[in-house]
C-alpha cells in the first residue's frame, strides 16, 4: 500500500512568535551566518582526544548481572571481566530530570535546583505547579487589533512574549569543554530544553527529555479517532475524537498548536477526510492535498502537516510545521485510527528551537529525513489509556529504538574526536510498561503475559549489548568509552498516598480534605495544615514566611520533621505487614549548595514494590493510605536511592569504589585535562577515591 506521505509545494512560512517583517530580516541574517560558517555544526569535528558516553536510561545492574551470567550480554560481560563494571549511585530522588541534572552539573539538587518532575511555587500555595527543569514564563504583550494581539518586538514597542526557560541552574560540564575548544556532540540529551547556549561555538546538542511536541505538551498528546469514542476530553495524554461515517466517509480534524496571536487563544485545526473501503480492510486518509492508503494494522511513514496561524486581514497568515504518523488499527466493525503526537518538523522547524545551534536540527534531517523530536517518544499513555494493546505499544516503541539506532549511526559517522554523548530511552520507557520480575499478581496482565512482556525488556537489553559491541569494536582502541544509566528499576505494585497519611495523622486538615488545589473538591484549611506532599517524593512543611499561608514556625520545624519522619518509617502494608518506606531523607543531609532551601523538607524513599500514588503527584488526597497500582505503568524507580542504582560500564577499569552520577562530569573533564570546578563534588571513576564516603551526598552499598 502507499504509506508514504507526499507534500504539496508551499512557500516558506514565518515563526508565529515573530512579526513577519522581523522574520524576514532574521532569515537574511541566518543565511549570511551560514555562508560564512558561523552556525553550522560541521566545524571543529577533528580532535585528538576521544571520549564517548552512552546513556541507557534506567538500565538496571541486577538484570544486567543476571543476563551477563547467563551469557546473554556478551559485550557488556567482556567489559565486566576487564574490570569495567560497577553499579552507579543515582540521585535522590531517583527521577530522570533530577538524575540527569546531577550528571550534567556534577552536583546534586542543591546546586542545579531540580528536585522532582513536579515543582511548586510556595508563594502561590499550590495554585501553580510546573515541570522541574523547564517552564514557560512571561506575560503576553502586543498591539491589540480586533480579535488579535500582535507582538511588536522592535523598538520602540519591544513587546515581550511568554517563552520556555531552562530552569536548571549550575554550570553544565560542557561549558568548560566549550571554553577550551573541545568539540562536544550531544544527541537527545535529557534535561536541556531549551538547549543551553554554546558560548564559544564548540558544542552541538539535540535536546531530549523535556522537549515538547508542537502543541506544547511535554509528554506528547496523541490523537485517536474511532466510532465508539464518546469522550471529547483529553484522558491524560490523548485526545479521543468520535467518528460518524456517512456511507464510508467520515470527516474530522487534527488539532495543532494554539494561535497565541488571538486575544483568546484557540487551537489550530487541519481538516482530515477518512474513506473506508466498502469491502476491504483498508482506508484512505486525505488532508491538505495529501493522501495515504493504509491496510488494517499498518503504520504510515512520517507525514508533514502545516497548521495555519490566522493573522489580522492586513497581514499574511503564518504556519507551524509538524509531522506525525498514522496507524490504522481497525476498519470494521469499529473504525479506529491512532495518530502520534504532532512532533516539531525537523526539516522545517520554523521558530521552534530544539538544538544548539538551531541549524543543527536541519543538518540532521538533511541526512536522516523525518524523525521523532519530542522528548518522550514511546507512547506509554496510549497503552495506559487502552488505545494500544501490549503488542502495539511494543511495536511503536521499537520504531523509536530503530530510529535512535539510525541516529547513533549518524552520530558515530560524523564523530572524529572530542566528547560524544548519546542517549537511549527504550531501556527506561519500555521497562516502565513491561518490567515484572516477580510471581506476585501483575496490575493488568496474566502471569503468562507478565512473563512474556518482561522478556521485551530483556530484548531491549540484548539490542543495547549489540550496540555496545559495535562501538567498542570501532573506537575501543582510541577512545575512553562509558556506558551508563541514571538509575535502575523495580516492580511497582502498591501505591502510598502520603497526603492521606498526613490528613489521617492530623498534619493536613480538615479530615474531609480531598485535594490540595482542585476547587471542585474539599481543599485544605491552610490555617490548620502543617505539611503536605506534591510531586513524587517530596514532602513540604507549611512553613511560615515561605509558604503563602504558612503556619509552622522555624522553631517548630526540627521537631516536626523528626515526628513526621518517624511516623512514615513506621508505616506497614496491611496486606503483608512489610514496611513501605525504607528511608526518609532530610534535605540538609543529601543536598549541598545555594539552593538547598528550595528543596522539599523531607524526601520519601520507598522500598522496592512501592511508590507514591498517581494522585499524590498533583496534590490528591484520597481516602485510603495504601492501594494497589492498577495501571499498565507497572514498574518504576522513584523510591529510595539505595534500592535502584544505575550501571556504569567502561572499556577501562573503574577504580572508584562507589561511583555515583556526580562523578561522571568530573571524569569527563579530567579525561580532557580540564580542571574540575568547585561546584562538582565527585572525582574520576578511573581513579581511587579521594573523598570519604561520609562526604558523598548518598551512600550506596
Amino acid at each position: 500500500m502507499n504509506t508514504t506521505c507526499e507534500r504539496s509545494p508551499r512557500p516558506g512560512v514565518p515563526d508565529r512568535a515573530t512579526p513577519i517583517i522581523m522574520r524576514t530580516l532574521w532569515t537574511i541574517l541566518v543565511a549570511v551566518a551560514l555562508t560564512v560558517g558561523m552556525a553550522s555544526c560541521e566545524r571543529d569535528r577533528s580532535y585528538d582526544k576521544k571520549v564517548i558516553v552512552i546513556g541507557m536510561d534506567g538500565m538496571d545492574p541486577r538484570l544486567c548481572e543476571r543476563m551477563m551470567d547467563a551469557g546473554e550480554l556478551p559485550h557488556l560481560d567482556h567489559l565486566r571481566q576487564a574490570g569495567g563494571f560497577k553499579p552507579l549511585g543515582t540521585s535522590m530522588p531517583p527521577q530522570s530530570p533530577v538524575a540527569w541534572s546531577n550528571f550534567i552539573t556534577g552536583a546534586d539538587s542543591g546546586v542545579h535546583g531540580v528536585f522532582d518532575f513536579i515543582h511548586r511555587d510556595p508563594a502561590q500555595q499550590l495554585d501553580y505547579l510546573y515541570y522541574g527543569s523547564a517552564d514557560t514564563r512571561g506575560e503576553s504583550e502586543g498591539w491589540e487589533v480586533g480579535d488579535h494581539k500582535i507582538p511588536l518586538a522592535f523598538w520602540p514597542f519591544n513587546h515581550k512574549q511568554p517563552k520556555s526557560e531552562l530552569l536548571r541552574q549550575g554550570v553544565p560540564f560542557w561549558d568548560y569543554l566549550d571554553e577550551v575548544g573541545v568539540p562536544v556532540w550531544m544527541y537527545d540529551l535529557p534535561g536541556n530544553y531549551p538547549p543551553s547556549e554554546s558560548k564559544y561555538g564548540h558544542m552541538c546538542c539535540l535536546s531530549g527529555m523535556g522537549t515538547p511536541d508542537l502543541m506544547g505538551g511535554l509528554g506528547g498528546t496523541y490523537q485517536y479517532f474511532s466510532e465508539d469514542t464518546e469522550d471529547f476530553e483529553t484522558p491524560g495524554g490523548g485526545m479521543h475524537n468520535p467518528l460518524e461515517f456517512e456511507g464510508n466517509t467520515a470527516f474530522s480534524e487534527l488539532e495543532g498548536p494554539m494561535n497565541s496571536f488571538l486575544k483568546r487563544p484557540q487551537p489550530t485545526l487541519v481538516d482530515i477526510t477518512i474513506h473506508r473501503h466498502p469491502t476491504e480492510p483498508t482506508a484512505r486518509i486525505d488532508w491538505q492535498g495529501q493522501s495515504i492508503v493504509l491496510n488494517e494494522g499498518e503504520w504510515s511513514d512520517w507525514c508533514k502537516i502545516a497548521f495555519e496561524i490566522e493573522m489580522p486581514s492586513f497581514m499574511p497568515n503564518s504556519q507551524e510545521n509538524g509531522i506525525c504518523r498514522f496507524y490504522l488499527q481497525e476498519v470494521r466493525p469499529n473504525f479506529r485510527l491512532y495518530v502520534t503526537p504532532i512532533n516539531i518538523d525537523p526539516s522545517d522547524p520554523g521558530g521552534q528551537v530544539i538544538t544548539e545551534p538551531a541549524e543543527f536540527l536541519e543538518e540532521i534531517s538533511e541526512e536522516l529525513g523525518l524523525f521523532y523530536t519530542t522528548g518522550f517518544q514511546e507512547d506509554h499513555k496510549a497503552l495506559s489509556n487502552k488505545v494500544f494493546v501490549d503488542r502495539e505499544y511494543q511495536e511503536q516503541s521499537n520504531f523509536v529504538l530503530d530510529e535512535r539506532f539510525e541516529l547513533l549511526d549518524y552520530a558515530l559517522d560524523r564523530y572524529e574526536g572530542g566528547l560524544l554523548f548519546f542517549y537511549f530511552s527504550s531501556t527506561d520507557v519500555q521497562a516502565h510498561m513491561f518490567w515484572w520480575d516477580s510471581d506476585e499478581p501483575h496490575p493488568v496482565r496474566s502471569p503468562a503475559d507478565a512473563t512474556k512482556y518482561n522478556g521485551a525488556v530483556m530484548d531491549v537489553y540484548r539490542k543495547m549489548d549489540g550496540a555496545v559491541g559495535k562501538i567498542v569494536e570501532r573506537f575501543g582502541d582510541e577512545a575512553t568509552i562509558m556506558f551508563m544509566s541514571d538509575h535502575g528499576f523495580c516492580n511497582f505494585r502498591r501505591q502510598f498516598h502520603p497526603n492521606a497519611w498526613l490528613r489521617n495523622h492530623g498534619y493536613l486538615n480538615p479530615p474531609s480534605c480531598r485535594h490540595l488545589s482542585d476547587e471542585n473538591r474539599t481543599l485544605p484549611d491552610w490555617d490548620d495544615t502543617k505539611a503536605y506532599a506534591v510531586g513524587i517524593n517530596g514532602l513540604y512543611l507549611n512553613l511560615a514566611g515561605r509558604e503563602r499561608e504558612g503556619i509552622v514556625t522555624a522553631s517548630e520545624r526540627e521537631a516536626l520533621l523528626d515526628e513526621i519522619a518517624e511516623g512514615l518509617l513506621a508505616v506497614r502494608d496491611p496486606e503483608n505487614g512489610q514496611p513501605v518506606i525504607a528511608r526518609v531523607y532530610r534535605r540538609e543531609e543529601i543536598y549541598h549548595g545555594p539552593l538547598v532551601d528550595q528543596a522539599p523538607d523531607l524526601l520519601i524513599g520507598y522500598h522496592r514494590g512501592y511508590r507514591a500514588s498517581w494522585s499524590t503527584t498533583l496534590g490528591g488526597v484520597p481516602k485510603a493510605e495504601l492501594t494497589d497500582n492498577k495501571k499498565a505503568w507497572s514498574a518504576d524507580h522513584c523510591i529510595a536511592a539505595e534500592e535502584v542504582p544505575g550501571v556504569l560500564f567502561s572499556n577501562r577499569p573503574i577504580r572508584r569504589s562507589n561511583p555515583t552520577l556526580i562523578d561522571m562530569a568530573p571524569t569527563i573533564l579530567i579525561e580532557f585535562g580540564v580542571d574540575v570546578p568547585t561546584q562538582m563534588r565527585g572525582g574520576s571513576v578511573f581513579e581511587p577515591d579521594t573523598t570519604t564516603m561520609a562526604e558523598a551526598s548518598v551512600v550506596y552499598p
